[in-house]
């Protein structure tokens, strides 16, 4: 199971770029390391890039929705936490 901090869920998941869409449970940086985790699925990566609405940003915060650039593929669903 996930340790760490639930830091949000991924609403939407763009294949052709490898953009996941967050919506945020807590704050995120860029830096961070996080863990995407759904059924059995578990992917870790670091934070490298966020935006919101295509702006880059530093960090968002609890109600953002921010857009990252996945490692992998993600599903709807996939929650994310923090490590």
């Amino acid at each position: 199971m996930a340790e760490g901090k639930l830091v949000g869920k991924v609403v939407h998941y763009y294949d052709k770029i490898g953009v996941a869409i967050i919506e945020l449970a807590g704050t995120l940086k860029v830096g961070d390391k996080v863990k995407f985790v759904k059924g059995d699925d578990e992917v870790e990566q670091a934070i490298v890039s966020l935006q919101i609405e295509r702006e880059e940003v530093g960090s968002a915060k609890k109600g953002q929705v921010v857009g990252i650039k996945a490692d992998s593929v993600v599903k709807e669903g996939t929650k994310v936490y923090l490590l």
